[in-house]
Protein backbone atom coordinates (compact mmCIF):
# COMPACT_ATOMS: atom_id res chain seq x y z
CA UNK A 1 0.00 0.00 0.00
CA UNK A 2 1.45 3.16 -0.69
CA UNK A 3 1.73 5.99 1.65
CA UNK A 4 0.13 9.15 1.79
CA UNK A 5 2.86 12.03 1.40
CA UNK A 6 2.99 15.33 3.48
CA UNK A 7 5.48 17.74 2.45
CA UNK A 8 6.48 21.05 5.19
CA UNK A 9 6.50 24.04 2.66
CA UNK A 10 7.30 27.71 3.44
CA UNK A 11 9.48 30.24 3.14
CA UNK A 12 13.44 29.91 5.34
CA UNK A 13 13.67 30.29 8.70
CA UNK A 14 10.08 29.61 9.91
CA UNK A 15 11.03 26.01 11.46
CA UNK A 16 10.16 23.69 9.27
CA UNK A 17 13.38 20.67 9.58
CA UNK A 18 12.19 21.24 13.57
CA UNK A 19 8.52 20.41 12.61
CA UNK A 20 9.89 17.89 10.75
CA UNK A 21 12.31 16.60 13.48
CA UNK A 22 9.17 16.05 15.48
CA UNK A 23 6.39 14.54 13.84
CA UNK A 24 9.63 11.71 12.49
CA UNK A 25 10.60 11.40 16.01
CA UNK A 26 14.38 11.84 14.91
CA UNK A 27 17.09 14.37 14.16
CA UNK A 28 17.40 13.80 10.54
CA UNK A 29 17.17 17.40 9.46
CA UNK A 30 19.79 20.04 10.07
CA UNK A 31 18.45 23.02 12.80
CA UNK A 32 19.97 25.77 13.10
CA UNK A 33 19.18 29.49 13.29
CA UNK A 34 19.96 30.63 10.19
CA UNK A 35 17.73 31.18 6.84
CA UNK A 36 18.54 28.59 4.24
CA UNK A 37 20.14 25.67 6.20
CA UNK A 38 18.70 22.77 4.79
CA UNK A 39 19.64 23.05 1.36
CA UNK A 40 17.91 19.95 0.17
CA UNK A 41 14.19 17.46 0.68
CA UNK A 42 14.99 15.23 3.45
CA UNK A 43 12.74 12.23 3.41
CA UNK A 44 11.07 10.34 6.06
CA UNK A 45 8.62 8.04 7.29
CA UNK A 46 6.16 8.59 10.42
CA UNK A 47 2.95 7.29 11.90
CA UNK A 48 -0.07 9.27 13.77
CA UNK A 49 -3.22 7.30 14.73
CA UNK A 50 -2.09 4.46 13.09
CA UNK A 51 -1.80 6.26 10.00
CA UNK A 52 1.73 5.77 8.25
CA UNK A 53 2.76 8.81 5.97
CA UNK A 54 6.07 9.93 4.12
CA UNK A 55 6.81 13.00 5.06
CA UNK A 56 9.22 15.81 3.06
CA UNK A 57 11.54 18.32 4.57
CA UNK A 58 11.73 21.21 1.92
CA UNK A 59 14.63 24.01 1.90
CA UNK A 60 12.05 26.55 1.52
CA UNK A 61 10.57 28.59 -0.72
CA UNK A 62 11.47 32.34 -1.75
CA UNK A 63 11.07 34.28 -4.67
CA UNK A 64 14.66 35.98 -4.94
CA UNK A 65 16.70 35.30 -7.32
CA UNK A 66 19.79 34.32 -5.52
CA UNK A 67 20.69 30.93 -6.50
CA UNK A 68 20.33 29.12 -3.58
CA UNK A 69 17.04 30.03 -2.64
CA UNK A 70 15.98 29.84 -6.56
CA UNK A 71 17.09 26.06 -6.01
CA UNK A 72 14.97 25.72 -2.57
CA UNK A 73 11.94 26.82 -4.42
CA UNK A 74 12.71 24.65 -7.10
CA UNK A 75 12.76 21.69 -4.83
CA UNK A 76 9.33 23.00 -2.70
CA UNK A 77 7.85 22.84 -5.70
CA UNK A 78 8.46 19.37 -6.18
CA UNK A 79 7.50 18.56 -2.84
CA UNK A 80 4.06 20.04 -3.73
CA UNK A 81 3.00 18.23 -6.80
CA UNK A 82 4.33 14.79 -4.75
CA UNK A 83 2.39 15.72 -1.82
CA UNK A 84 -0.90 14.59 -0.81
CA UNK A 85 -1.25 17.50 1.81
CA UNK A 86 0.72 20.36 2.21
CA UNK A 87 1.77 21.99 5.88
CA UNK A 88 2.57 25.51 5.39
CA UNK A 89 4.20 26.58 8.14
CA UNK A 90 4.79 30.51 9.53
CA UNK A 91 6.61 32.48 11.76
CA UNK A 92 3.76 33.41 14.48
CA UNK A 93 6.54 35.85 15.82
CA UNK A 94 7.22 38.20 12.39
CA UNK A 95 3.60 38.21 11.22
CA UNK A 96 2.24 37.99 7.94
CA UNK A 97 4.91 38.99 5.36
CA UNK A 98 4.69 39.28 1.98
CA UNK A 99 6.78 36.80 1.30
CA UNK A 100 3.92 34.70 2.96
CA UNK A 101 1.63 36.13 0.89
CA UNK A 102 3.23 35.03 -2.18
CA UNK A 103 4.06 31.29 -0.99
CA UNK A 104 0.20 31.28 -0.09
CA UNK A 105 -0.31 32.00 -3.89
CA UNK A 106 2.17 29.45 -4.90
CA UNK A 107 0.16 27.17 -2.56
CA UNK A 108 -3.29 28.07 -3.88
CA UNK A 109 -2.29 26.93 -7.75
CA UNK A 110 -1.16 23.64 -6.11
CA UNK A 111 -5.24 22.98 -5.63
CA UNK A 112 -3.87 20.53 -2.63
CA UNK A 113 -5.32 20.30 0.63
CA UNK A 114 -3.01 22.79 3.22
CA UNK A 115 -2.82 23.39 6.71
CA UNK A 116 -1.86 26.68 7.88
CA UNK A 117 0.82 25.99 11.35
CA UNK A 118 2.28 28.74 13.07
CA UNK A 119 4.99 28.39 14.64
CA UNK A 120 6.85 29.76 17.18
CA UNK A 121 3.52 30.37 19.34
CA UNK A 122 5.21 29.60 22.75
CA UNK A 123 3.12 30.60 25.34
CA UNK A 124 -0.81 31.04 25.05
CA UNK A 125 -0.59 34.92 26.30
CA UNK A 126 0.94 35.18 22.36
CA UNK A 127 -2.57 33.32 20.78
CA UNK A 128 -3.58 36.95 19.76
CA UNK A 129 -0.75 36.63 17.14
CA UNK A 130 -2.11 33.81 15.54
CA UNK A 131 -5.42 35.22 13.82
CA UNK A 132 -3.81 37.50 11.87
CA UNK A 133 -3.10 34.63 9.46
CA UNK A 134 -6.59 33.86 8.54
CA UNK A 135 -6.01 36.70 5.65
CA UNK A 136 -3.81 33.82 4.07
CA UNK A 137 -7.06 32.18 2.93
CA UNK A 138 -5.99 28.35 4.94
CA UNK A 139 -8.70 28.46 7.18
CA UNK A 140 -8.06 28.30 11.07
CA UNK A 141 -4.46 28.33 11.59
CA UNK A 142 -2.78 26.04 14.32
CA UNK A 143 -1.04 26.96 16.86
CA UNK A 144 2.93 25.49 17.31
CA UNK A 145 5.79 25.37 18.82
CA UNK A 146 8.73 23.14 16.96
CA UNK A 147 11.01 24.04 20.32
CA UNK A 148 8.59 22.96 22.89
CA UNK A 149 6.69 20.34 20.48
CA UNK A 150 3.36 22.65 21.79
CA UNK A 151 0.23 22.08 19.53
CA UNK A 152 2.09 18.95 17.46
CA UNK A 153 -0.83 16.79 18.10
CA UNK A 154 -3.78 19.09 16.75
CA UNK A 155 -1.33 19.82 13.58
CA UNK A 156 -1.46 16.40 12.96
CA UNK A 157 -5.12 15.61 13.66
CA UNK A 158 -5.81 18.56 10.78
CA UNK A 159 -3.37 16.57 8.39
CA UNK A 160 -4.27 13.27 8.54
CA UNK A 161 -7.94 13.99 7.83
CA UNK A 162 -7.02 15.36 4.35
CA UNK A 163 -5.51 11.69 3.91
CA UNK A 164 -7.02 9.44 0.87
CA UNK A 165 -8.86 6.60 1.73
CA UNK A 166 -6.46 3.32 2.57
CA UNK A 167 -6.38 1.33 -0.66
CA UNK A 168 -4.95 -1.93 -1.33
CA UNK A 169 -3.24 -2.69 -4.92
CA UNK A 170 -5.76 -4.16 -7.03
CA UNK A 171 -3.69 -7.29 -7.16
CA UNK A 172 -4.33 -10.79 -6.30
CA UNK A 173 -2.68 -11.47 -2.80
CA UNK A 174 -0.86 -14.46 -4.59
CA UNK A 175 0.64 -12.20 -7.17
CA UNK A 176 4.23 -10.82 -6.27
CA UNK A 177 5.15 -7.34 -6.46
CA UNK A 178 8.53 -6.41 -7.33
CA UNK A 179 10.81 -2.99 -7.85
CA UNK A 180 13.93 -2.57 -9.02
CA UNK A 181 15.89 0.82 -7.72
CA UNK A 182 19.26 1.46 -8.09
CA UNK A 183 21.87 4.72 -9.40
CA UNK A 184 20.67 5.93 -13.04
CA UNK A 185 22.26 3.97 -15.44
CA UNK A 186 22.63 0.66 -13.96
CA UNK A 187 20.42 -0.78 -16.14
CA UNK A 188 16.98 -1.19 -14.82
CA UNK A 189 15.19 -0.15 -17.27
CA UNK A 190 17.18 -3.04 -19.91
CA UNK A 191 16.33 -5.58 -17.04
CA UNK A 192 12.67 -4.40 -17.24
CA UNK A 193 12.69 -5.26 -20.89
CA UNK A 194 14.87 -8.19 -20.79
CA UNK A 195 12.53 -9.67 -18.42
CA UNK A 196 9.24 -8.87 -20.24
CA UNK A 197 10.75 -10.24 -23.46
CA UNK A 198 9.45 -6.74 -24.60
CA UNK A 199 10.77 -3.09 -25.38
CA UNK A 200 8.55 -1.16 -22.60
CA UNK A 201 10.52 1.26 -21.23
CA UNK A 202 12.82 3.86 -22.59
CA UNK A 203 16.01 2.48 -23.00
CA UNK A 204 18.91 4.94 -23.57
CA UNK A 205 22.77 5.26 -22.46
CA UNK A 206 21.90 8.90 -20.70
CA UNK A 207 21.39 8.00 -16.75
CA UNK A 208 18.18 9.16 -15.74
CA UNK A 209 16.27 8.61 -18.53
CA UNK A 210 13.17 6.48 -17.13
CA UNK A 211 11.34 9.29 -15.31
CA UNK A 212 8.71 7.64 -13.15
CA UNK A 213 7.43 4.15 -11.86
CA UNK A 214 5.39 2.05 -14.14
CA UNK A 215 3.69 -0.94 -13.62
CA UNK A 216 4.00 -3.99 -15.57
CA UNK A 217 2.19 -7.25 -15.25
CA UNK A 218 3.41 -11.09 -16.62
CA UNK A 219 2.52 -14.64 -15.67
CA UNK A 220 5.73 -16.90 -15.66
CA UNK A 221 5.37 -20.47 -14.95
CA UNK A 222 1.71 -19.92 -13.79
CA UNK A 223 3.14 -17.58 -11.14
CA UNK A 224 1.46 -13.75 -11.38
CA UNK A 225 4.00 -10.57 -11.59
CA UNK A 226 4.09 -7.13 -11.03
CA UNK A 227 7.41 -4.94 -12.18
CA UNK A 228 7.28 -1.92 -10.88
CA UNK A 229 10.08 0.32 -13.12
CA UNK A 230 12.12 3.12 -11.48
CA UNK A 231 13.48 6.78 -12.37
CA UNK A 232 17.32 6.09 -11.06
CA UNK A 233 17.58 7.68 -7.73
CA UNK A 234 20.97 10.13 -8.22
CA UNK A 235 23.21 11.43 -5.38
CA UNK A 236 21.45 15.14 -3.93
CA UNK A 237 24.63 16.92 -4.96
CA UNK A 238 23.96 15.99 -8.76
CA UNK A 239 21.11 16.47 -9.03
CA UNK A 240 19.88 19.63 -11.09
CA UNK A 241 17.35 19.30 -13.34
CA UNK A 242 13.36 19.64 -11.95
CA UNK A 243 12.29 16.76 -13.05
CA UNK A 244 15.22 14.68 -11.57
CA UNK A 245 14.05 15.73 -8.25
CA UNK A 246 11.20 13.08 -8.28
CA UNK A 247 13.49 10.31 -8.29
CA UNK A 248 14.36 9.57 -5.18
CA UNK A 249 10.50 10.05 -3.79
CA UNK A 250 9.11 8.07 -6.58
CA UNK A 251 11.25 5.24 -5.79
CA UNK A 252 10.48 5.19 -2.23
CA UNK A 253 6.26 5.12 -3.22
CA UNK A 254 7.34 1.81 -5.24
CA UNK A 255 9.40 0.47 -2.82
CA UNK A 256 6.46 1.09 -0.08
CA UNK A 257 3.77 -1.26 -3.08
CA UNK A 258 6.38 -3.74 -3.50
CA UNK A 259 6.85 -7.07 -1.87
CA UNK A 260 10.72 -7.63 -3.57
CA UNK A 261 13.25 -4.71 -4.54
CA UNK A 262 16.01 -5.50 -6.60
CA UNK A 263 18.97 -3.48 -5.54
CA UNK A 264 20.62 -3.37 -8.77
CA UNK A 265 24.57 -2.73 -8.97
CA UNK A 266 26.32 -1.62 -12.28
CA UNK A 267 29.33 -4.77 -12.54
CA UNK A 268 31.22 -2.23 -14.87
CA UNK A 269 31.46 0.66 -12.34
CA UNK A 270 31.63 -1.54 -8.97
CA UNK A 271 30.02 -0.04 -5.22
CA UNK A 272 29.54 3.14 -4.41
CA UNK A 273 28.47 5.11 -1.69
CA UNK A 274 25.04 5.87 -3.20
CA UNK A 275 24.49 2.23 -3.63
CA UNK A 276 24.23 1.35 -0.15
CA UNK A 277 21.74 4.51 0.69
CA UNK A 278 19.53 3.11 -2.11
CA UNK A 279 19.61 -0.13 -0.57
CA UNK A 280 19.19 1.23 2.94
CA UNK A 281 15.52 2.39 1.58
CA UNK A 282 14.56 -0.89 0.81
CA UNK A 283 16.14 -2.44 4.32
CA UNK A 284 14.69 0.28 6.12
CA UNK A 285 10.75 -0.18 4.72
CA UNK A 286 11.49 -3.98 5.66
CA UNK A 287 11.11 -5.64 2.34
CA UNK A 288 12.48 -8.25 0.79
CA UNK A 289 15.94 -7.52 -1.14
CA UNK A 290 17.90 -9.79 -3.97
CA UNK A 291 21.09 -7.93 -5.12
CA UNK A 292 21.34 -7.93 -8.60
CA UNK A 293 24.88 -6.96 -10.37
CA UNK A 294 23.50 -6.16 -13.61
CA UNK A 295 26.36 -5.35 -17.12
CA UNK A 296 27.98 -9.05 -15.82
CA UNK A 297 28.81 -9.33 -19.59
CA UNK A 298 31.09 -6.66 -19.24
CA UNK A 299 33.30 -7.80 -17.16
CA UNK A 300 36.61 -10.17 -18.01
CA UNK A 301 36.49 -13.03 -15.95
CA UNK A 302 38.38 -15.69 -14.19
CA UNK A 303 37.68 -18.39 -12.26
CA UNK A 304 37.69 -16.32 -8.64
CA UNK A 305 36.10 -13.35 -10.10
CA UNK A 306 32.59 -13.89 -9.08
CA UNK A 307 33.22 -14.92 -5.50
CA UNK A 308 35.86 -11.81 -5.13
CA UNK A 309 32.94 -9.78 -6.10
CA UNK A 310 30.37 -11.00 -4.32
CA UNK A 311 32.69 -10.84 -0.98
CA UNK A 312 33.09 -7.49 -1.74
CA UNK A 313 29.21 -6.82 -1.86
CA UNK A 314 28.73 -8.88 1.63
CA UNK A 315 31.90 -6.45 3.00
CA UNK A 316 29.84 -3.02 1.90
CA UNK A 317 26.09 -4.39 2.73
CA UNK A 318 26.59 -6.04 5.69
CA UNK A 319 22.71 -4.88 6.81
CA UNK A 320 22.06 -6.72 3.97
CA UNK A 321 23.40 -10.20 4.40
CA UNK A 322 20.31 -12.27 4.01
CA UNK A 323 20.08 -10.74 0.91
CA UNK A 324 20.76 -13.15 -2.16
CA UNK A 325 22.88 -12.25 -5.25
CA UNK A 326 22.68 -12.53 -8.87
CA UNK A 327 24.93 -11.70 -11.40
CA UNK A 328 23.20 -11.01 -14.77
CA UNK A 329 23.37 -9.25 -18.04
CA UNK A 330 20.16 -7.16 -19.53
CA UNK A 331 22.00 -6.96 -22.40
CA UNK A 332 22.72 -10.80 -23.04
CA UNK A 333 20.13 -12.26 -21.01
CA UNK A 334 23.35 -14.14 -19.24
CA UNK A 335 21.78 -15.76 -16.02
CA UNK A 336 18.57 -13.95 -16.52
CA UNK A 337 16.68 -17.26 -16.31
CA UNK A 338 17.67 -17.56 -12.54
CA UNK A 339 16.05 -14.12 -11.33
CA UNK A 340 12.38 -14.81 -11.35
CA UNK A 341 12.96 -18.55 -9.21
CA UNK A 342 14.88 -15.70 -6.65
CA UNK A 343 12.11 -13.34 -6.40
CA UNK A 344 9.42 -15.97 -6.21
CA UNK A 345 11.75 -17.72 -3.03
CA UNK A 346 12.08 -14.70 -0.93
CA UNK A 347 8.68 -13.13 -2.07
CA UNK A 348 7.29 -16.33 -0.19
CA UNK A 349 9.80 -15.94 2.77
CA UNK A 350 8.72 -12.78 2.90
CA UNK A 351 5.48 -13.77 3.62
CA UNK A 352 6.30 -17.06 5.99
CA UNK A 353 4.57 -17.88 8.93
CA UNK A 354 5.84 -19.96 11.71
CA UNK A 355 3.96 -22.51 14.20
CA UNK A 356 4.22 -21.09 17.72
CA UNK A 357 5.18 -24.05 19.11
CA UNK A 358 8.00 -24.96 17.23
CA UNK A 359 9.07 -20.86 17.11
CA UNK A 360 9.28 -21.75 20.86
CA UNK A 361 11.32 -25.05 20.69
CA UNK A 362 13.88 -23.66 18.49
CA UNK A 363 14.47 -20.50 20.64
CA UNK A 364 14.11 -22.87 23.90
CA UNK A 365 17.13 -25.12 22.46
CA UNK A 366 19.10 -21.57 21.19
CA UNK A 367 18.52 -20.68 25.25
CA UNK A 368 19.86 -23.68 26.23
CA UNK A 369 23.34 -23.75 23.64
CA UNK A 370 23.41 -20.21 24.40
CA UNK A 371 22.54 -18.89 27.70
CA UNK A 372 20.88 -15.37 27.93
CA UNK A 373 23.06 -12.74 29.06
CA UNK A 374 23.19 -11.21 32.24
CA UNK A 375 23.55 -7.21 33.31
CA UNK A 376 24.11 -5.80 37.04
CA UNK A 377 23.56 -9.45 38.10
CA UNK A 378 20.35 -9.55 36.52
CA UNK A 379 20.00 -12.16 34.11
CA UNK A 380 17.60 -12.01 30.82
CA UNK A 381 14.52 -14.37 30.95
CA UNK A 382 12.73 -16.09 27.53
CA UNK A 383 9.06 -16.80 28.56
CA UNK A 384 7.76 -17.27 25.29
CA UNK A 385 7.99 -16.18 21.83
CA UNK A 386 5.26 -15.34 18.66
CA UNK A 387 5.42 -14.26 15.59
CA UNK A 388 3.03 -11.21 15.15
CA UNK A 389 2.99 -10.47 11.78
CA UNK A 390 4.54 -11.58 8.10
CA UNK A 391 6.50 -8.84 5.42
CA UNK A 392 8.78 -8.75 7.06
CA UNK A 393 8.36 -11.24 9.96
CA UNK A 394 8.42 -10.20 13.42
CA UNK A 395 8.69 -11.69 16.37
CA UNK A 396 7.93 -10.80 19.76
CA UNK A 397 9.77 -12.26 22.78
CA UNK A 398 7.80 -11.67 25.99
CA UNK A 399 10.84 -11.51 28.81
CA UNK A 400 11.31 -9.99 32.10
CA UNK A 401 13.41 -6.98 31.85
CA UNK A 402 12.89 -5.72 27.37
CA UNK A 403 16.50 -3.78 28.32
CA UNK A 404 18.42 -6.92 29.40
CA UNK A 405 18.24 -8.25 25.54
CA UNK A 406 21.19 -6.86 23.94
CA UNK A 407 21.64 -6.38 20.34
CA UNK A 408 24.26 -9.17 20.27
CA UNK A 409 21.68 -11.77 21.50
CA UNK A 410 18.97 -10.83 19.36
CA UNK A 411 21.32 -10.94 16.54
CA UNK A 412 22.04 -14.47 18.00
CA UNK A 413 18.34 -14.93 18.08
CA UNK A 414 17.66 -13.83 14.20
CA UNK A 415 20.95 -16.24 13.22
CA UNK A 416 19.50 -19.51 14.95
CA UNK A 417 15.46 -18.41 13.49
CA UNK A 418 17.38 -18.31 10.03
CA UNK A 419 19.27 -21.28 10.66
CA UNK A 420 15.71 -22.92 11.37
CA UNK A 421 13.41 -21.88 8.87
CA UNK A 422 15.11 -20.20 6.07
CA UNK A 423 14.15 -16.72 5.74
CA UNK A 424 16.53 -15.98 2.79
CA UNK A 425 16.21 -12.70 1.49
CA UNK A 426 13.62 -11.29 3.96
CA UNK A 427 14.81 -8.98 7.14
CA UNK A 428 13.27 -10.08 10.43
CA UNK A 429 11.93 -8.49 13.25
CA UNK A 430 12.79 -8.98 16.77
CA UNK A 431 11.07 -7.10 19.16
CA UNK A 432 11.61 -7.44 23.09
CA UNK A 433 8.18 -6.81 25.49
CA UNK A 434 7.83 -7.29 29.30
CA UNK A 435 6.08 -10.58 29.92
CA UNK A 436 3.05 -8.48 31.89
CA UNK A 437 2.96 -6.26 28.64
Amino acid sequence: MQKPVVAVVGRPNVGKSTIFNRVIGDRLAIVEDKPGVTRDRIYSSAEWLNREFNVIDTGGIDLGDEPLLKQMREQADVAINEADVIIFMVNGREGVTSADEEVAQILFRSKKPVVLAVNKIDNPERMNEVYEFYSLGFGEPIAISGSHGLGLGDLLDAVIKHFPQEDEDDYDDTTIKFSLIGRPNVGKSSLVNSILGKERSIVSDVAGTTRDAIDATFTKDEQDYVIIDTAGMRKKGKVYETTEKYSVLRALKAIDRSDVVLVVLNAEEGIIEQDKKIAGYAHEAGRAVIIVVNKWDAIEKNDKTLKEFEQKIRDHFLFLDYAPIVFVSAKTKQRLHTLLPVIETVAENHSMRVKTNVLNDVIMDAVMMNPTPTDKGKRLKINYVTQVATKPPTFVLFVNDPELLHFSYKRFIDNRIRDAFGFKGTPIRIIARRKSD
